[in-house]
C-alpha cells in the first residue's frame, strides 16, 4: 500500500505572506482524496526527526543557532522566511516524515512525502526556504543503519540541489544527480556527481530526451539500492520562477521515467514534492497529483 507523509503543520506554520505558493500542502491531500487516488488510510502523521539524526548531516553549531532562533540577520535573509519556532517544527516534521517514508519504501517499494525535498539546506546553513536537508538526513539514516549501500538522489526541481550536492561531495555512497535551469537560482552552483544544465525555455522534447539519456548513463555506471526523488513542478511553463517550458503532460512523463526506472530495477524510492510557483494553484496541484497517480499505477 502507498504510504504518504502528511501533517497540517506543512502549510499552517508558514508566514501569511508566503501562504499562496504553500497552499498546495493542504490542497494536494484533498485532491488525492477527491479523485479517489488514495483514502485516509494511505496517510500517516510523520514523527519528528531527532537531534541525533539532524546532526549526522548538519553541524551542531548551526542546529543550536536554528533551534534557539539566534541565526544572524544575514543567515535568516538567505533562508527567505522569517525565523520562528513553528517554521523549525515544520522542518523537523518533514525530515522525520522522509525517514519514515524511506522505511516504508524498503518494504512497499515506494513512499511519498507531501512536502520535503529541502535541497538548498547545507550542513552549516539554510538557503532558499530550506532549513534542514530532509533527503540528506534520510539517506544518511539508511546508510548508518546499513539498510542500503548505495543511494541515488535524483533532483529534478528547476533549481539545482546545491545543498545536497555539497553535503555528499565526498561521499561515494551517495550519487547526486541534478537537472536544473542553468541561469536559475542558485547563481553559484555546487558540483553534483552529475549536473545537467538546461537553457531557458527548454521544452518537453529537449527535457525528456536529456533525462532518458542521463538516467540510462547513471544506471550503467552505478547500482543504487535506494532512490530519493525530488519531484519539483517548477519546471512547468506556467511557473513564474522556473523559466523552462514543460507541459503538464511532459512533467508527468518525467515522473513516469523516474518511477518506471525504479520499478524496473527493483529499487525502493521515496518521492518528495519540491517546488512549484505557478500563479494558478490548479497547475501545481494537477502536476503533483499526476505523480501520485503514477505511483499507484506503477507500484500497486
Amino acid at each position: 500500500m502507498l504510504k504518504i507523509a502528511f501533517s497540517s503543520i506543512y502549510a499552517h506554520s508558514l508566514p501569511e505572506n508566503h501562504r499562496f505558493p504553500m497552499l498546495k500542502y493542504e490542497l494536494l491531500p484533498q485532491q488525492l482524496l477527491h479523485e479517489g487516488i488514495v483514502t485516509q488510510v494511505h496517510f500517516f502523521e510523520p514523527r519528528n526527526v531527532s537531534v541525533q539524526e539532524i546532526v549526522t548531516v548538519h553541524q551542531l553549531n548551526y542546529w543550536r543557532k536554528l533551534a534557539s532562533l539566534t541565526l544572524s540577520p544575514a543567515e535568516i535573509r538567505a533562508i527567505g522566511f522569517p525565523l520562528s519556532t513553528a517554521l523549525i517544527d515544520r522542518e523537523i516534521k518533514i525530515a522525520g516524515g522522509t525517514i519514515q517514508c524511506a522505511e516504508y519504501a524498503l518494504t512497499n517499494g515506494i513512499a511519498m512525502n507531501i512536502a520535503g525535498g529541502t535541497h538548498h539546506a547545507f550542513s552549516d546553513r539554510g538557503e532558499g526556504f530550506c532549513l534542514l536537508n530532509d533527503q540528506a538526513i534520510a539517506a544518511h539514516y539508511l546508510l548508518s543503519k546499513k539498510h542500503v549501500q548505495q543511494v541515488l538522489i535524483v533532483d529534478l526541481d528547476v533549481h539545482q540541489g546545491n545543498g545536497t550536492a555539497k553535503i555528499f561531495s565526498n561521499n561515494p555512497m551517495v550519487y547526486t544527480f541534478s537537472m536544473h535551469g542553468d541561469k536559475n537560482y542558485p547563481i553559484r552552483k555546487e558540483q553534483s556527481d552529475l549536473d545537467v544544465d538546461l537553457s531557458d525555455g527548454s521544452d518537453d522534447e529537449v527535457y525528456l530526451k536529456l533525462l532518458q539519456m542521463n538516467l540510462f548513463a547513471i544506471f550503467s555506471k552505478i547500482k543504487p539500492d535506494f532512490i530519493f526523488y525530488q519531484a519539483g513542478v517548477d519546471v512547468l511553463e506556467t511557473d513564474h520562477l522556473g523559466r523552462l517550458s514543460l507541459s503538464k503532460e511532459g512533467c508527468k512523463e518525467r515522473d513516469k521515467m523516474v518511477l518506471s526506472a525504479a520499478r524496473e530495477h527493483g529499487i525502493p524510492i521515496v518521492v518528495c514534492m519540491g517546488g512549484g510557483y505557478s500563479p494558478n494553484i490548479r497547475d501545481i496541484i494537477d502536476a503533483h497529483t499526476n505523480t501520485f497517480k503514477l505511483a499507484q499505477e506503477l507500484f500497486f
